[in-house]
């Protein structure tokens, strides 16, 4: 089987490299499209044929989509493949444009619900399909989306975007000691979030960033007015031109939580910090499985938000602490819920180490992929 993946980033999306890797050890031949960056290496190292295209539909300039898809029209013919893999809605935009009367069968991976979550958007996503596509998602809500917006059943699938334990196994030389860096007193109870800034986009409606953040600090400031020895620490950056929208968080935060508080910024040492908190929290309003895989890996106590993939591991009273999103107020009660009961959380980060080992295994996932590209192509044999 030659499979050509389409991507919008060799910088970030590891999550890609780990799939494309194993489906090249499970003998398919893959191929991906992505700009230059530093992945590409990894890629080739992985034994991926790599082709260094721009395969973004721009919709701010969209003269620009002429010369992409015949780009890339010419790079399906070239490679002839029996599947694309697209895992990003901007390079599906230009898959479904570029390939629209080629006969090769598409898929569109999922990276995520945002766009499903506006009525145009989505509507606009599905209209461009026909026949030769198919949707593969990436956690249990996204799928049940497409099906209630009336994609057949058999046109859709589901596989996590993999992650491994050892993924988050660094060299510990330069760890550093969160508690003296958050000057924490012995009794102080360190809560976390580990997430990039992302500002809010007026045409989606966002009042708040995508991750929350806003939210998190209201919270932590509901908490300590009756507990105090709670404390948060915020690790991240801007990201994509969000340095104004970062510094305004920043301050919004000096003046509901002082130096109760600190911004590490970006850091590569994560999962070494991350056994460090008490607790990890995640209050998106939009995610996929986001970090909370990352936190339960670790054996971090981790509280959600109830959106998108979230559910699929963070079971509120089994793996974990979830809240409604948006709601600070609701998420307060559940940090003060796991600030009192230490005890209690020890079992549900058990439950929860278990569950993440379970179904976000990169084998496992990278064969629910494989067995998803066989169906679709004894589909469309049959038709």
């Amino acid at each position: 089987m030659k499979v050509l993946h389409l991507l919008k980033t060799s910088i970030g999306a590891s999550w890609a490299l780990r799939q494309t890797r194993e489906l090249v050890a499970l003998g398919v031949e893959v191929h991906v499209a992505l700009p230059d960056g530093p992945l590409v290496a990894e890629y080739q190292k992985a034994g991926v044929h790599t082709h260094i295209i721009d395969v973004i539909f721009e919709v701010k300039r969209p003269w620009r989509n002429i010369k992409k898809s015949k780009q890339l029209k010419k790079l399906v013919e070239e490679i002839n493949p029996d599947i694309v893999h697209s895992h990003f809605v901007a390079t599906t935009f230009l898959m479904r444009v570029a390939l629209r009367k080629t006969l090769v069968p598409r898929v569109f991976q999922v990276p995520g619900p945002l766009h499903l979550e506006h009525w145009l958007y989505k509507r606009i996503e599905i209209i461009l399909g026909n026949k030769y596509d198919y949707w593969l998602a990436s956690c249990q809500w996204t799928q049940d989306e497409y099906q209630r917006c009336g994609i057949e059943p058999s046109r859709t699938g589901l596989a996590y975007y993999g992650v491994n334990e050892e993924d988050f196994k660094v060299d510990d030389n330069e760890k550093i000691d969160l508690r003296n860096v958050c000057q924490l007193e012995a009794e102080d109870y360190l809560v976390g979030m580990v997430a990039y800034f992302y500002a809010p986009k007026a045409y989606l409606g966002q009042k708040r960033g995508l991750k929350g953040h806003e939210d998190f600090i209201d919270a932590v400031a509901i908490v300590r007015k009756k507990y105090p020895a709670v404390k948060a620490v915020i690790i991240g950056g801007p990201w994509g031109g969000a340095q104004s929208y970062f510094d305004g968080v920043k301050q919004y935060a000096q003046e509901r939580l002082g130096d109760a508080c600190v911004f590490l910024g970006i850091r590569k040492d994560v999962p070494l910090l991350y056994p460090q908190l008490n607790l990890a929290v995640h209050p998106s309003h939009s995610e996929n499985v986001g970090a909370a895989a990352e936190s339960m890996y670790s054996k971090v106590s981790t509280l959600s938000s109830d959106v998108g993939g979230f559910p699929d591991l963070v079971i509120d009273g089994e793996t974990g602490y979830m809240a409604p999103a948006k709601s600070p107020e609701a998420l307060a009660a559940k940090i003060i819920e796991a600030y009192l009961n230490e005890a209690e959380q020890q079992r549900r980060v058990e439950n929860a180490y278990q569950k993440v080992k379970t179904l976000l295994n990169v084998k496992q996932n990278v064969l629910d992929v494989n067995r998803f590209y066989e169906h679709v192509l004894k589909q469309q044999r049959a038709s």
